[in-house]
């Protein structure tokens, strides 16, 4: 992870990084889930590996080249626009005038050629403090055996205050991954219930 230097004390990195420990927490969760070095299957991911995270976590589904929608959100993501957001796009987390440019790198998370960090700063105004955040989004394969998914992690630093709040981007960091793709055993058939169905987690909500 990259952290930013300058007049800041050393209690100021310090809170810093516990905001955005999560992210280093879902980092080495998918890191852990890798195989020679290439990009982990969605059927791979169980929510306890990020129990630490799950309100910070997102899934994002492509839904056409350069554009991703969520499929999962935690309730840290649903706080910033006061409402859920499953089913939204994911760049209606940012401003406007961002949205292009997180477009432009989505594809070549699609395309699982890299790992996204993302250097976020919300606009401020009456009953909207200071609020910053870092995202991350890591490629994931798919059922159709392409990385058409992303694991995502959004943590922000400092109070959300009044919404709706969202971001522009101030800083973009690609990082180059090797090999993209591998085969993903299919999903196994599920079986007739019998008795009282068991509780299975479909979000992290």
């Amino acid at each position: 992870m990259v952290w930013f230097m300058g007049s800041s004390t050393d209690g100021d990195l310090q809170a810093e990084g516990r905001a955005y420990q999560p992210l280093q927490d879902v980092r080495a969760y998918w890191e852990a889930l890798r195989r020679n070095g290439q990009v982990p299957c969605r059927s791979d991911i169980n929510p306890r590996g990020m129990a630490s995270a799950l309100e910070q976590v997102f899934l994002v589904e492509q839904v056409a080249p350069n554009h991703g929608r969520l499929r999962l959100a935690g309730m840290g993501l649903c706080d910033l626009l006061g409402m859920d957001v499953r089913g939204m796009p994911i760049t209606a987390l940012l401003e406007p005038v961002s949205r292009a440019r997180l477009s432009q790198s989505l594809g070549g998370v699609f395309r699982g050629e890299h790992v996204l960090d993302l250097w976020l700063q919300a606009e401020g105004g009456i009953g909207r403090p200071p609020l910053a955040a870092r995202m991350l989004l890591l490629p994931l394969i798919g059922s159709t055996g392409e990385p058409d998914l992303a694991l995502g992690c959004l943590c922000r630093k400092g109070q959300i205050g009044r919404t709706p709040r969202r971001f522009s981007i101030s800083r973009v960091v690609r990082e180059a991954l090797g090999a993209a793709t591998q085969a993903c055993p299919p999903p196994p058939a599920a079986a007739a219930p019998r008795g009282k169905p068991h509780l299975r987690l479909v979000s992290s909500r």
